[in-house]
């Protein structure tokens, strides 16, 4: 069995994830691109072998079970462990987003997704993580679920989204349970922040590069064995929660 390191990255055919697995992948590890869309999913893993990398598609959905298992079986069949794996897929619902103006079924797709979505790539991907020297679990997060930022007079946090924003606070929560339950075990999982990049997911209003916004994804995936674990970072150091 090869030692290469082997990552995956969900959401990985664009943006910041495709930035994400671009850079795992000039490290010379293996990189899993996970994506729904099967088109632009082997054009980014084209375009990152093109680049040098030694990428590899995974089809994934992280809102569907049977997908889900799919990925892992993928990734057990091609290289029997997992080393990393970067939780960056996401969806912000759209607008209005304002309490009193929201559909339930908004908030609820997009904490199936930004959420139940990582917990159920978490699970899947478990037995294989265990089989690595120094897994790493990385979860995209952003600045707007701080609840500290979000009620601190000032702070730019963003446009008022009781779907997205919550969304972030929920998976930051989530991230220190799951550095809760597997303390006593090599795997290191720690939430990450981009900071507001330019993509599709806001428009492409954002003043940071994907390049810029993967910096941090790169780090915690990369964390030596004795680096933190249920932390929240961005490039500047430690989030407030």
């Amino acid at each position: 069995m090869s030692e290469q390191t082997i990552a995956l990255v969900t959401g990985a055919n664009k943006g910041i994830g495709y930035e994400i697995a671009a850079g795992l992948g000039a490290l010379g590890w293996s990189v899993g691109v996970g994506a729904r869309d099967e088109q632009r999913r082997e054009a980014a893993v084209a375009k990152l072998c093109a680049a040098g990398a030694d990428a590899f598609g995974v089809p994934l959905d992280v809102a569907d079970d049977a997908s889900v298992a799919a990925a892992a079986a993928l990734i057990e069949e091609r290289a029997g462990r997992l080393d990393v794996l970067v939780n960056n897929a996401g969806i912000t619902g759209g607008a209005p987003q304002e309490p009193t103006m929201v559909d339930p079924a908004t908030v609820r797709a997009v904490v199936e997704t930004n959420v139940i979505g990582v917990i159920r790539v978490i699970n899947a991907m478990l037995p294989l993580l265990r089989r690595s020297a120094s897994p790493r679990i990385v979860n995209m997060s952003s600045s707007v679920g701080s609840l500290t930022l979000q009620t601190t007079p000032g702070a730019e946090t963003g446009p008022i989204a009781v779907a997205y924003a919550p969304s972030k606070t929920f998976l930051n929560a989530v991230t220190v349970q799951y550095a809760k339950e597997l303390h006593d075990t090599n795997i290191l999982i720690n939430a990450g922040c981009p900071g507001f990049c330019a993509t599709d997911l806001n428009g492409f209003r954002g003043v940071r590069t994907p390049e810029q916004g993967a910096a941090i994804a790169i780090r915690l995936a990369t964390l030596p064995d004795d680096g933190p674990t249920g932390g929240f970072f961005d490039d500047a150091g430690v989030v407030p929660w």
